[in-house]
């Protein structure tokens, strides 16, 4: 996969939480994905379509990360992943993705989003519906780890 249309991806994520939450992740190496398991306690889940491709992004954050970025947007720490939580994961993974639209429309890409889907819980699974590589991206913070996946056709 292009790293040209992996970086949108990743400056949309740590813009958002940065302009967010005041919060900082320092990105890892990236890798293929080769199984369904998520990285994290709580993922969300979009999809896109356009002229050129179709695929699809998830992030997954450690249950810490997602509480301490609830905390800073919302003023709320819940003690546990609760429906605010993963309303919050599905904004956010909505974001991300509309910061990367913006970004890959500058280079010809056009996408349609689909609604954010989050799915929570010890080893869930992510299941990207289409054929191409899972790139997977992990980041770190002080607070849990989130790692993204992207996974899109012909790119």
């Amino acid at each position: 996969m292009d790293v040209n249309f992996v970086n949108p991806f990743l400056k949309s994520l740590l813009n958002v939480l940065e302009t967010m939450a005041q919060l900082e992740l320092k990105p890892g190496k990236p890798g293929l994905k080769k199984d369904e398991i998520a990285r994290g306690d709580v993922s969300g889940l979009i999809g896109m379509v356009g002229p050129q491709t179709k695929g699809s992004l998830s992030i997954s954050f450690d249950k810490g990360l997602a509480i301490e970025i609830m905390r800073r947007m919302l003023g709320e720490a819940p003690e546990s992943i609760n429906e605010e939580v993963t309303d919050m994961v599905g904004e956010i993974t909505n974001m991300v993705t509309g910061g990367a639209k913006r970004l890959l429309a500058e280079d010809g890409y056009d996408f349609d989003m689909a609604t954010p889907v989050v799915v929570s819980g010890p080893s869930h699974t992510i299941t990207h519906k289409t054929e191409g590589p899972k790139v997977l991206i992990p980041f770190t913070s002080i607070h849990g780890h989130a790692t993204i996946e992207i996974c899109f056709e012909n790119i």
